[in-house]
């Protein structure tokens, strides 16, 4: 008798999938509408951030491995191509990160894959600063 080896479990399926991703966008955008230590980052989104809470879940959700929808949607797109028009400043990159930061803490995300993915958000807005 052999035994199979499991595939690692995806870290949309440690994260808890669509929900939890949903979760964790709209404490994000809930911290940056509300907070005003975010004031300079909701300065640059619509006012109107429904469209956002939708495509950074669906972004989210195929970044850690789980449905694709939003890479099939928009053919071609990356973090930094749909970023580009946006005036990303330092302090701006760091507003996002700390929202961010809070929103993983208050999802109740795996302790070692929120260490992760708050490394991969660091790199990410880091190199989107101009």
């Amino acid at each position: 008798m052999s035994e199979t080896a499991q595939a690692p479990a995806l870290p949309y399926e440690v994260i808890g999938g669509r929900p939890v991703v949903q979760r964790l966008v709209d404490r994000f955008y809930d911290l940056m509408d509300e907070d005003p230590a975010y004031l300079a980052l909701r300065q640059i989104h619509a006012p109107d951030l429904a469209p956002m809470r939708r495509s950074l879940t669906g972004f989210l959700s195929g970044w850690l491995g789980g449905p694709r929808d939003w890479f099939e949607a928009n053919p071609g797109r990356c973090v930094m191509s749909a970023h580009a028009p946006i005036p990303i400043t330092a302090q701006t990159a760091a507003q996002w990160m700390a929202a961010m930061g809070q929103a993983l803490d208050d999802a109740g995300i795996d302790p070692d894959l929120k260490t992760q993915i708050r490394t991969a958000f660091g790199r990410m807005s880091a190199s989107m600063v101009r």
